[in-house]
């Protein structure tokens, strides 16, 4: 049964991307056309905004994750990338990356502040809070 959804970030650094999948321990998929789901849409659950279902399972590049069948899409849009998975639970990918993908969001955006901290030269200090929140502290450097 599919669930197919889009992951609410924008992709402008595939660069930053890379790096986040690696840092969670989750495979990047270079040049990897088409994306493991459930193989078919049955239209139990709508689908994302701005996607038909010809675009379902095709992508740029794969995130494989760890102990899941099924993968995230790397989908080409516009000047960036959109993520599309299929969260239905046989595909494990739910357990693993969190609501919505919160967990790649995050470790994407923390990725994207540290490469514009070392470009500008700020100071950067990160500390993972219990509530496995990043509190992120940048500095101007004199």
């Amino acid at each position: 049964m599919s669930h197919m959804a889009k992951i609410e970030l924008e992709i402008k650094d595939l660069a930053a991307l890379k790096a986040a999948v690696n840092n969670l321990g989750y495979e990047f998929m270079e040049n990897q056309e088409t994306y493991a789901w459930y193989g078919r849409f049955v239209g139990d659950a709508p689908l994302p905004d701005g996607i038909s279902i010809d675009e379902l399972g095709k992508c740029s590049h794969a995130i494989k994750v760890p102990d899941c069948s099924y993968e995230i899409g790397v989908v080409r849009k516009g000047a960036g990338y959109i993520l599309l998975w299929d969260y239905w639970s046989a595909g494990g990918l739910s357990k693993v990356i969190g609501n919505n993908g919160g967990i790649l969001k995050q470790a994407y955006a923390v990725e994207r502040i540290r490469r514009e901290a070392r470009l500008k030269n700020y100071s950067y200090r990160e500390k993972v809070l219990p509530n496995n929140t990043i509190q992120i502290s940048l500095g101007v450097r004199t």
